[in-house]
Formats: structure tokens, sequence, C-alpha cells
């Protein structure tokens, strides 16, 4: 299955200030999610984020929140972005298709991925944006991810996939803008 701009979202999983530090590679992964923000954004795909109890990690990092919609974050408890009832990812959604992001890979990410797939999501797991304090741990959350039917990728497999084609005025601005 392809990733389809009209029945997707990007899904920003907890890029939190006091934790993005601790993440192997941290500078690396807000550039990719912080990309990924930007070209959903300008294809007019919906951008969702959560926050894992943001008094004690912080509130998203700058670098992410200054990028995101208005109003588009959910502070959640629980480690899973579904059972924490972010966006109504507990009910059947508008959402079929998830593109996510963030941290961490082995916690949150997995959390919400497998709850994802369990509603009956397609998910897509963007490899270079997200990850773990350990690079052990994404490591085994990614095959984990993969066998349980999320599609691990590559950003710019999500642009072309979200673009189709290539003989329009948006594939060329986003050629030009973002896939050099």
């Amino acid at each position: 299955m392809l990733i389809d701009a009209k029945q997707s979202a990007l899904l920003v999983v907890d890029v939190q200030g006091r934790l993005v530090p601790a993440i192997s590679g941290w500078q690396a992964l807000l550039d990719q999610v912080v990309w990924l923000i930007r070209v959903a954004r300008r294809m007019e795909i919906p951008v969702l984020a959560c926050e894992q109890y943001p008094q004690g990690l912080g509130p998203t990092h700058p670098l992410v929140a200054a990028e995101l919609p208005e109003a588009c974050i959910a502070g959640k408890l629980h480690f899973s972005a579904v059972a924490g009832g972010c966006h109504g990812f507990s009910a059947a959604g508008k959402h079929p298709q998830l593109v996510v992001c963030g941290m961490e890979t082995h916690v949150c990410v997995l959390q919400t991925v497998m709850e994802l797939l369990a509603s009956g999501r397609q998910v897509f797991v963007v490899e270079e944006a997200v990850g773990s304090r350990h690079d052990s741990d994404k490591a085994l959350a990614l095959a984990r991810m993969r066998q349980a039917g999320a599609s691990i990728v590559s950003r710019e497999m999500v642009a072309f996939e979200w673009l189709r084609k290539a003989d329009s005025d948006l594939f060329r601005e986003i050629s030009r803008n973002f896939l050099r």
C-alpha cells in the first residue's frame, strides 16, 4: 500500500525539550521532524502532535513547536497516544493512515504504533525521524513494529507517495525546496 495524501495525517510523538538532548543523534532527528512537518503543511496534510507528561518532560522542543499548526498538540499521561485518547485515536477516525515520527521509538512511538495498528489503521514509521536514547532500542522497536504490520519508510518515500506524480507545480515546488 502507498501513503495517500487524502487519507493520511502526520503524527509527531513527544519531541519534548527536556528529553531531546538524551536522544542518540538528536540534532538529525529534529531536522528530519521539522522537514516532515514543513512538507506536510505545504501539501495541506493534517499535522497532529502529542506530549508525554509535559509537566515533567517539558513542552515540545521550540524548533518543532514553531512549525506546528496552532492547537495541534495534545497532552497525555499514557505512553500510547491511542490509550491516552489523543486526537480521538481510540475510535475509528478520519485518518486511516498515519505517518509517525518522534520519540522514544521503543516506548511512546512503539506503543502508539501498535495500538494504531490494532485499531485497523495503516501506519508508516519514518526511520530517520524517530529516535531513542540507545540505538539498540530504536532498532528493536523498528523490527517489532515492522513485524506487527507497520511500514518502515524514509522521509522521501513519504513525500513522493504524497505527491504521486511529477507533472504539477506542487511537485516542482516540493522538489526544489525539499528534495535536494
